[in-house]
């Protein structure tokens, strides 16, 4: 788990530095540069490393108002330091691609950890936050939080089809993260591609291309700017995650570690 490997790195004890060079290599070796190509009709299957960076601290978090479009802050003071530890925590892990979501803080977050990278930040538009319509126009009240988490428990209990008023569904946020994930792998294999994007995407994401036991991840753990590690394989369109680490904050310190109290629901 290279979260595990860079963190022993910058300890100074075996817990976090991304893996050597030496270590690269023979990953690469043992996996053959992990794409296959049958013979017959063509079927490419591809593996790539994704970090998923929720982005730093923003107004939104502080008011607790929902955020999907109308309302898009930048970070706050305390959102730069985040995304600023989280670059250093990162500069020395080869990334090799960097997209974002185009609200502000995440956009914002990606360029903060991109400076040591010398990458420029895509914005994709799919990886936006859960449409939640009519109910960023309204007061984040606790009745609306409430409302928010009918439709949340509804997709979790099975329900995919139902969908935030004015807003999307369970399969519409599926489709557009799995879009949103082809443009980000497109034409790689073996590589490591960070994404800096939102909480609420990032879970449901999570939760269903990572389908085994361990990827139940607790979202009142997903605090900003933690890092979460999947394994992406990719066969023709099909994907299917492997969850590596969820939702990491140890790397921030000071101010940056406070952790905000979350929306009631």
């Amino acid at each position: 788990m290279l979260l595990e490997t860079l963190e022993d790195s910058l300890s100074g004890s075996a817990k976090i530095g991304y893996d050597s060079r030496e270590s690269a290599s023979r990953r690469t070796a043992n996996n053959t540069d992990r794409t296959t190509q049958t013979k017959g009709p063509m079927s490419t299957i591809s593996t790539n490393t994704l970090y998923l960076v929720r982005h730093g601290e923003n107004l939104a978090n502080i008011t607790k108002e929902f955020s999907y479009k109308l309302v898009d802050y930048s970070l706050t003071p305390k959102g730069v330091l985040q995304a600023e530890q989280t670059s250093i925590f990162l500069k020395d892990l080869p990334l090799d691609a960097i997209y974002a979501s185009p609200l502000k803080r995440a956009a914002e977050t990606g360029e903060i950890i991109a400076r040591p990278h010398h990458l420029p930040v895509e914005i994709v538009e799919d990886f936006r936050e859960i449409n939640v319509g009519d109910l960023e126009k309204m007061a984040p009240t606790l009745e609306n939080w409430n409302r928010y988490g009918q439709i949340y428990t509804a997709w979790a209990n099975g329900h995919p089809e139902e969908r935030f008023p004015g807003g999307e569904n369970f399969l519409e946020l599926i489709e557009r993260s799995r879009r949103g994930l082809l443009t980000a792998i497109h034409e790689r294999s073996n590589q490591r591609i960070l994404i800096a994007a939102h909480g609420g995407i990032f879970i449901k994401l999570v939760n269903y291309f990572c389908r085994e036991a361990n990827a139940q991840p607790d979202y009142r753990l997903m605090h900003n700017c933690s890092i979460t590690e999947i394994e992406l394989t990719n066969n023709n369109g099909e994907m299917h995650g492997e969850l590596r680490a969820w939702a990491s904050i140890s790397h921030l310190s000071g101010e940056a570690a406070d952790v905000i109290e979350l929306p009631p629901i």
